[in-house]
């Protein structure tokens, strides 16, 4: 007789709970684009749809605490001229939300501290253009304050400060579209995985892959996810043979993955989340009902032990998680993931069951807080790497007070342009270059005005028209 050992862990025993229908979010038009996405974003205030909208592309911005049935002619953010792909919240500002499109543009927007007021929102803050084609994903930097990374379908990675509205850093030598970014923990890193099926590691601030490796075969997308402040990142995709695969890299060689996982037959493509807090690998599959949930340890050759498996027969289209500093510790809830289904969006609570009123600090411990730990010219022109400025929740996490959002991008452009410096004579190759890039810029956010102009006169006209029909 073989006598077998449990391992022990704190998390054994954890369960996912779904919020009664009535705590649910109904009645959402979700986006029939065909670009693998998420579709929803969470930060602790909001959570953001891409939505489907005609003649252009809108998303929604929904209050964490407006549950129900929306209202038919819910209120948009719908600037952008193409569907609109992806969006990402400011991890410093929880009134700052940047949004990726297929118009090829990526723009900023302060979401209205009073609310939207029954109104769709069309001029962004700033309108960032540069990318050739289409963007897929928009990603904000975990420690610089206002970095945006943006990858387009024009196989380039680009680095925006956004406050400023220029471009700082781009990160080329992609030789397909872009399926996935994700930062390492201090921030001077970025993994990307690529539909030529190669994993690469880049060094944001000088701009070039430090390792590329072949990664997994199958002809379905792959996607990545560093493993918190460890040099390892997961990777999830699928085998030549179809089957659902999970890899783990070691940073420090990355020839042949450390660790090889099969899963299952699946057709659904798996979104990878990573609680640092924790070390829990979250895996939610498109199409299918179940979020898998396994516990990685470092100390054992990167080993990840499953735990268990939220199941429900309704099919997933996306999913997105609660920043940590927004759970709550009263209900030992270490985790909250907004599931995105048929036409809803479902809160699934994750707690580990005890039956202790004082706060848990082995399961707790600091998190991530929305201080940035750098400004964007540390990071970039310093070439400063500081790790997330981290929070306790043992009295429940205390927002900082908000920090007024101010593009400059605008007002810069309006003053160099009044001034002259933008028809300056250069004399160097290097003022040439500045110059054509300003000139370049300026008449790319004279287009993206034209644009925003010609949709807000058809919202116009079609208002007109409605109101028109109802007099007679």
């Amino acid at each position: 007789m073989t006598l077998r050992i449990v391992r022990q862990s704190k998390y054994r025993h954890v369960f996912g709970t779904p919020a009664k229908r009535d705590q649910c979010y109904d009645n959402l038009k979700l986006s029939v684009s065909a670009w693998d996405t998420n579709l929803i974003k969470v930060n602790p205030r909001f959570f953001a749809l891409n939505w489907n909208a005609g003649g252009g592309g809108a998303f929604a911005v929904v209050p964490l605490d407006h549950k129900g049935k929306l209202e038919d002619a819910y209120p948009l953010f719908n600037g952008h001229a193409g569907t609109v792909l992806d969006t990402d919240f400011h991890p410093f500002n929880d009134h700052v939300i940047a949004s990726g499109a297929e118009d090829c543009k990526v723009m900023v927007w302060k979401i209205p501290e009073d609310g939207m007021g029954g109104r769709h929102i069309s001029t962004p803050e700033v309108t960032l253009s540069g990318h050739l084609r289409k963007v897929g994903t928009v990603m904000f930097h975990p420690t610089a304050d206002n970095v945006l990374a943006s990858a387009g379908a024009d196989y380039a990675v680009k680095f925006w400060d956004v406050e400023k509205g220029m471009e700082r850093a781009e990160l080329s030598g992609h030789g397909e579209i872009i399926q996935s970014m994700t930062y390492s923990w201090m921030g001077d890193m970025l993994a990307t995985t690529c539909k030529d099926k190669v994993l690469r590691v880049f060094d944001v601030r000088a701009q070039e892959a430090v390792a590329e490796t072949p990664g997994h075969q199958g002809v379905k997308g792959s996607r990545a996810v560093w493993l918190g402040d460890h040099d390892k990142i997961c990777t999830v995709g699928f085998s030549r043979t179809s089957d659902r695969q999970i890899f783990i890299w070691d940073l420090k060689n990355m020839k042949t993955p450390l660790r090889k996982q099969e899963l299952d037959m699946s057709s659904g493509i798996l979104m990878p989340f990573f609680d640092k807090d924790t070390q829990i690998l979250y895996l939610a599959g498109k199409g299918d009902g179940n979020i898998s949930y396994y516990e990685y340890d470092d100390s054992q050759n990167s080993e990840l032990f499953y735990l268990s498996d939220y199941k429900s027969s309704d099919p997933q289209r996306g999913i997105g998680f609660l920043p940590k500093r927004a759970v709550d510790v009263s209900q030992q809830e270490i985790a909250r993931a907004y599931r995105v289904h048929n036409t809803m969006v479902e809160p699934i609570s994750f707690r580990v069951p005890r039956k202790a009123d004082s706060f848990q600090a082995d399961i707790f411990p600091p998190c991530v807080g929305d201080t940035p730990a750098l400004t964007a010219d540390e990071f970039f022109d310093e070439g400063k790497t500081e790790p997330p400025v981290l929070v306790s929740l043992e009295d429940g996490f205390v927002p900082t007070a908000p920090r007024e959002f101010v593009a400059q991008a605008s007002e810069n452009t309006l003053s160099d342009s009044a001034n002259g410096s933008l028809i300056m004579e250069p004399q160097t190759d290097a003022e040439f270059q500045d110059a054509y890039k300003a000139v370049k810029a300026q008449l790319e956010a004279m287009k993206a005005e034209m644009q925003q102009k010609e949709l807000r006169i058809k919202q116009l006209e079609g208002l007109l028209a409605a109101a028109t029909l109802n007099k007679e």
